[in-house]
Order: structure tokens, then C-alpha cells, then sequence
């Protein structure tokens, strides 16, 4: 297997916030969701006392990770409001926003590049027949409308990470597919950062009744997705869902090259802790790699922000 050139794996320091659990979306892999009226909403005091707690702890990144409301719903400008508050709060006390809440409108995502210096989405597969199967109950997994918001994120000029969700029912040329989708666009407006390749790893609430991705595949997924993505998009591998250290090795040796957020939990995988840095760290080094943070927004990116964001990142980059 060729390896890719660098010896550096970066990750980034952060913490997630969760406005709301709560999602009209039921995929039946899920161990995050819970239902309408059953979460009730992080609100905007309680945001604070949290993160002043974080100001000497070195993080960075403010995940904002949130349930959907449904567009339609009467509580939906209400839910984009706290989220876009959040988000306006961690910049004020220091912190780098990223957001992730699902699919949006256009006008949604452009007022929230105006508080986030970065956003996400994962497509997780394009295959249509999971509709029939796992997004039979989630309406805004519908593929087009995934791939329309990566299309908006581009011509918004928003930096922006996706991923594949590997093992919930697809083929895999689906996986190559889903791969050159995304290398399409980028190729058109250059605004990924990064694709995850998250394995499927099966947690207590889930209702999808499969093993998790039999985890020697997922170097053999990485050294192809290197071949596909352009050089200019990072991979990203979930650290905490690849138990095996060989194979944590081996997916860095195919071509990955981050471990994403490295926070105190995985929200969206709960039944899988996070190894820590110092973990991370001690298994990399002995191998040859150095692992090193790096903010929610790569360098050539800064440029498209506005100019109070650039001076929040830049304040960053010259500690990190």
C-alpha cells in the first residue's frame, strides 16, 4: 500500500454543544435523536456557564451539534434562533463555532457563516434505496437535498466538512460515487475541508439491527478515497470508533490524515469515549507520526470570512 506523504495528523481541540436532541428525522442506525417535547433546549445562560468553564482548558472549537426541527414546523425559526445565538455566544468568549445541524435553507446558512468560521453536513450515502431501508423515517436524507446544501455551501463560500457513514446498507461503489459527488463540487467552488469515513458502530439505541463495519476495510475505503478526493481535501478518521490500533495506524498510512474533534464525548457515537490526546498522541508517536491541533478552519480559508472572523482566527493562530 503507498503511503501518503506527510507525517503529521492533526485533530482538532473542541467541545460539542447540543441544542436539542430532539429530531424529526428516525434513521434507524441513530443513537443521538429523541423525540419532539422529550430534550429540552440548551438555553443561551446555561451555553455560558459552560463555556466560561472552557476558557482555560485549551479549547478551541465550539461544536454546534443539533437535532432538526422540522421546516415546517411553528417551533422552526425558534430552533434557528437558539442555534445562531450559541454560535454568536462562543465567538464572543473566544471560541472558533462550527456548526452542524442538518439540512438548512440557503437564507439559514448564510446568516450563520456570518457566527461560524466553518460548517458540516454528512452526505453518508447517495444510494436512493435507503429510503427504503434506514432513511425510510427521515426526510431530509433524501440525497439531492444533502448534496444541494454542499452546493450552497460553495457558492456561499463556506468551509465545509462532509463524510460517508460506512456500513448501514449500501454497496460499496456506492461509496466511490458518494466520493466523486463530492469531488465534483469541489472541483467546482474548492470549499471542503475535509470527508469523514465514519464506520457504522452499532450503539444501545439503535433500532438498525447490523454489525458495525468490519474495521480491516476501512484502510482498503481510505487508500481509495485518497485516489478519488482531491489532494486539497483532508480525510478524516473518528479515532474512537477504530479500536484496533493496527488498524488506526493503517487507515494514517492509506492516506488519512485528522482525527477530527477530540472532546470529552462523542455525542453522536455516546456508547464509544473519545481517546484522549495524550492517548492519541502515544499511539501515533511510536509509529513515526506527530500529532499536532489545528483550528475548525484550515489556513486557506481565512480569506473568505469576514473581517471580525478573521480577526477571531487569527487571534488563534498565533497560539495554536
Amino acid at each position: 500500500m503507498q503511503i501518503y506523504h506527510s507525517r503529521t495528523v492533526t485533530y482538532s481541540p473542541a467541545y460539542t454543544i447540543v441544542p436539542t436532541y430532539e429530531c424529526f428525522n428516525r434513521c434507524t442506525y441513530c443513537n443521538f435523536r429523541t423525540d419532539s417535547g422529550k430534550s429540552p433546549w440548551m438555553t443561551v445562560s446555561a451555553a455560558e456557564n459552560l463555556l466560561k468553564q472552557l476558557q482555560s482548558k485549551g479549547v478551541c472549537e465550539i461544536l454546534i451539534l443539533s437535532g432538526e426541527v422540522h421546516p415546517s414546523s411553528s417551533r422552526r425559526q425558534a430552533w434557528f434562533q437558539r442555534i445562531y445565538d450559541l454560535c454568536k455566544l462562543a465567538l464572543s468568549m473566544g471560541f472558533l463555532p462550527h456548526t452542524n445541524a442538518g439540512v438548512l435553507s440557503y437564507e439559514e446558512m448564510q446568516k450563520l457563516k456570518t457566527v461560524n468560521v466553518s460548517m458540516g453536513l454528512m452526505l453518508e450515502q447517495l444510494n436512493p434505496l435507503l429510503l427504503n431501508t434506514v432513511h425510510k423515517y427521515a426526510p431530509s436524507k433524501v440525497p439531492e437535498v444533502r448534496l444541494q446544501q454542499l452546493e450552497w455551501a460553495g457558492k456561499l463560500q463556506i468551509p465545509f466538512t462532509t463524510g460517508l457513514l460506512l456500513g448501514i446498507g449500501e454497496t460499496e461503489d456506492d461509496w466511490w460515487e458518494t466520493l466523486e459527488a463530492i469531488t465534483r463540487l469541489h472541483q467546482r467552488y474548492h470549499h471542503i475541508q475535509e470527508v469523514i469515513l465514519q464506520p457504522h458502530s452499532p450503539g444501545y439505541q439503535q433500532t438498525f439491527d447490523a454489525p458495525g463495519l468490519v474495521l480491516y476495510k476501512l484502510p482498503e475505503v481510505v487508500f481509495k478515497a485518497r485516489q478519488i478526493l482531491p489532494p486539497d481535501i483532508t480525510i478524516q478518521i473518528p479515532p474512537n470508533l477504530v479500536k484496533d490500533d493496527r488498524w488506526l495506524l493503517a487507515c494514517m498510512k492509506a492516506g488519512a490524515r485528522d482525527l477530527g474533534g477530540i472532546g470529552p464525548k462523542d455525542e453522536v457515537n455516546p456508547d464509544y469515549l473519545h481517546l484522549q490526546v495524550e492517548a492519541l498522541q502515544e499511539i501515533l508517536q511510536q509509529a513515526g507520526w506527530q500529532v499536532v491541533p489545528r483550528l475548525p478552519i484550515y489556513p486557506q480559508f481565512d480569506d473568505w470570512l469576514s473581517v471580525e472572523l478573521q480577526a477571531a482566527v487569527k487571534r488563534w493562530r498565533c497560539s495554536v
